[in-house]
């Protein structure tokens, strides 16, 4: 890897872009990280608790203009702001604590140097916000559009981490927050080929991870498996399912559909069940835990059960039942 955010911007200087990006970066100091932007590597260094009894999370996520955003109707601070809240959201759906994310960044060489800016304002302001120093990465041009390919590191207690393999037949399945905001936001920008207002889409455009939710969870052992929903409840359901060799039963009414625009609506059951991004955290609960209603200040909402029989049921309002087939969120799908 060669040396971090040395961006092919022709408006600005690498030297004066990178510079200005470790004054960012710097705002607010992390003991793990003892080398960050600078280096041809990061160093860091855990805590001794999370070296001795813990384990290590990596994930990554792609975000990519066309696929996961437009610049005409994404901000830069929200793309920024997208881009990092994928790996957060992984962190969150095994119980873990964040540490340093990794930027791998490919940009037009016809591109603003205030798009870039901005981007990493969302993308900083986000990493702060959860104590996530912003350790390094790698740049390049790019011939199309902006590809963005950020890595999360993070830790759980050893042995502890939520995996998908936990559901057992009879546990219990929640919810976190409301569904489909974000699927309804993007269908709106489709049908009318235009930006929307943010604040009417909150979820869509600022989502939230729910580290401190996932976190509790664990701790508390309250979920045996867990996963966030950022391909669609239908499709990250039909995974915890296939993991564990399971089966599921949902209510209709029971989902917790989120409300959007303006004035208040809401959204559409197929966006309910099968938009993806909402960046919740569906979980299964064993049948004699206890869940509160409300976790680490998030709404929380039981909308079902695990079955032996492997597949996934869903009971509407009249009582009729059908098998739901997952169709959110699937790279490569006809």
């Amino acid at each position: 890897m060669g040396s971090p955010y040395i961006l092919v911007v022709v408006v600005i200087a690498e030297k004066a872009l990178i510079a200005q990006i470790r004054r960012l970066v710097r705002t607010k100091a992390n003991p793990a990280i003892v080398t960050g932007i600078g280096d041809d590597c990061a160093v860091l260094r855990l805590p001794p608790r999370a070296a001795d009894q813990g384990d290590i999370l990596i994930t990554t996520d792609f975000s990519l203009e066309g696929i996961h955003f437009r610049r005409d109707w994404h901000s830069p601070v929200s793309v920024g702001h997208r881009c990092l809240v994928r790996g957060l959201s992984d962190i969150a759906a095994l119980g873990g604590r964040p540490i340093a994310a990794f930027l791998s960044l490919a940009l037009p060489r016809n591109l603003q140097t205030a798009w870039v800016n901005r981007f990493f304002r969302g993308l900083i302001g986000l990493a702060e916000k959860y104590d996530v120093a912003l350790a390094g990465g790698d740049t390049a041009e790019s011939p199309n559009g902006i590809l963005a390919d950020i890595v999360l590191l993070g830790t759980v207690a050893k042995g502890k981490a939520v995996l998908r393999t936990g559901a057992r037949p009879g546990d219990s399945i929640y919810v976190s927050g409301e569904l489909g905001g974000s699927a309804a936001a993007v269908r709106q920008m489709r049908r009318n080929n235009r930006k929307l207002d943010p604040a009417e889409y909150t979820r869509h455009f600022f989502p939230e991870p729910r580290i401190a939710l996932g976190q509790v969870l664990r701790e508390k052992g309250l979920a045996s498996a867990m996963i966030d929903t950022s391909d669609g409840l239908s499709t990250d359901l039909a995974h915890i399912c296939e993991e564990s060799g399971v089966g599921a039963e949902l209510q209709t009414e029971a989902i917790p559909r989120a409300r959007v625009g303006k004035p208040l609506r809401d959204v559409d059951l197929d966006l309910v069940l099968h938009g993806g991004e909402d960046y919740e955290l569906l979980f299964v609960a064993p049948h004699n835990k206890r869940i509160p209603s409300r976790i680490a200040g998030v709404p929380v909402t039981q909308i079902g059960q695990i079955t032996p029989r492997r597949k996934i049921l869903l009971t509407n309002r009249s009582g009729a039942t059908y098998e739901l087939e997952p169709r959110g969120w699937e790279h490569f799908r006809k």
